[in-house]
């Protein structure tokens, strides 16, 4: 598997992505995360042309696409019940889709984050989204807290320390 930057070009693949995602979070009791129209394309092609969106391609098919860029988020200015392990810069990663495609594919873009950060590495999730909890914790982040999303969403977070990889 390969991550490479997305192009405007993959945009109708990576909706199809984005909507497997949704089917597959329904499928496993988190229907409320991403509802039906997460993420909206308008922010995905803003992610695109920000240089912000990557995807992970096997043998020229996708398999998988997020976000990645340097923080500060302001949705993690404040965190509840825990609190973040480092205490510097960190890098984020959100808006994660690997609906099983290509086995593991998920794993390899957390990864593929995880060592592509030069900091601290930061992410969220929906209380009911237990299968990226198990990715998230099988691939050595740690459950912080909670942190809550501008609209008032709780999201539970977890972190990455470099030192970790």
């Amino acid at each position: 598997m390969e991550i490479r930057k997305s192009r405007m070009a993959d945009l109708p693949e990576i909706l199809k992505l984005y909507e497997e995602a949704r089917a597959f979070m329904q499928e496993t009791g988190n229907g409320t995360q991403w509802g039906t129209s997460y993420p909206p394309v308008e922010q995905v092609e803003t992610d695109i042309r920000e240089e912000k969106s990557y995807v992970c391609e096997e043998d020229g098919r996708l398999a998988g696409v997020f976000y990645f860029s340097e923080g500060p988020d302001p949705d993690y200015a404040e965190i509840y019940e825990g609190s973040w392990m480092g205490s510097g810069d960190y890098d984020v990663m959100h808006r994660v889709a690997a609906p099983g495609r290509v086995k593991g594919a998920g794993s390899f873009c957390i990864r593929w984050c995880a060592e592509h950060s030069r900091r601290d590495l930061r992410i969220d999730t929906h209380r009911n989204n237990l299968p990226m909890q198990h990715v998230l914790e099988k691939n050595g982040f740690t459950r912080c807290g909670i942190i809550y999303l501008a609209n008032g969403e709780e999201r539970l977070a977890f972190e990455f320390l470099p030192k970790d990889i």
